[in-house]
């Protein structure tokens, strides 16, 4: 917390993590960098379910008129039972694994369904210990599991939690499903170009499907010009519009 005090009394560049101002001695750039100093606060949503408002981003991690309705409609309903109608195993990519919630559902889900589900979990900035143990047991049993180390956390759920940059993530496998969780176009307008949209799609076997909460004009243009069809569906609560995007073949 006293490294936490003197840094915050200088502008903090988000997007280079690094400071602006030269005075500051390397060693606490350094050690912030490092140690991740991202300021969370607890919220209960609509629903009971919990998640972070992040003082970095100016938002929360899931809607706060229900976590677990949101991440149900937007990324289960519109996206796993969806994949689960062409297939009964299931590559899928999650673009910001935050608080695992959507991993959690996920794995719930796919006992349901009966189908097994290889789930690569792409994140930034992972939560430290001391962040997560305000979760459930259920989301703190996932964030216990290493980092960058496929774990078979049950028969019917794999599991790779892999820290690192969308920008910087490289990999041979194609997916059926991503889940498209970040934050949004207004906190991290680089993560909703054209040119991710792109990446997204080349990621994405024949009729895949990308879904994600943000149905803003600019994220629609953006998914098309990346060759998407793109589907409108009715949201959660307080939410009139979602996306599921299909890769046409």
């Amino acid at each position: 917390m006293y490294f936490l005090a003197i840094i915050r009394l200088f502008h903090f560049k988000t997007k280079l993590n690094c400071f602006q101002f030269p005075i500051l001695p390397r060693f606490l750039c350094n050690f912030a960098v490092k140690h991740r100093f991202v300021e969370l606060s607890v919220k209960e949503t609509s629903d009971g379910s919990i998640t972070f408002f992040s003082e970095r981003f100016g938002q929360t991690y899931h809607s706060i008129h229900g976590a677990k309705t949101e991440s149900e409609r937007v990324f289960i309903e519109l996206g796993l039972d969806y994949a689960a109608q062409f297939s009964s195993d299931i590559n899928i990519l999650e673009v910001g694994f935050g608080t695992g919630l959507n991993a959690l559902l996920t794995e719930k889900r796919a006992v349901e369904l009966g189908v097994v589900v290889n789930y690569v979990g792409l994140e930034a900035y992972p939560l430290t210990e001391a962040q997560y143990l305000d979760l459930p047991e259920e989301l703190q049993a996932l964030h216990r599991l290493s980092w960058n180390k496929p774990k078979n956390v049950t028969p019917r759920f794999h599991l790779l939690k892999q820290e690192s940059l969308l920008e910087d993530f490289c990999t041979d496998s194609s997916f059926q499903l991503i889940y498209f969780d970040a934050f949004s176009p207004e906190a991290q307008p680089e993560l909703w170009s054209e040119d991710v949209f792109k990446k997204m799609y080349h990621l994405l076997e024949p009729k895949g499907v990308l879904t994600t909460y943000c149905s803003k004009s600019v994220v629609q243009r953006n998914l098309k010009s990346a060759g998407f069809f793109v589907e409108k569906h009715k949201g959660p609560p307080h939410k009139r519009e979602v996306i599921r995007a299909i890769k046409h073949i």
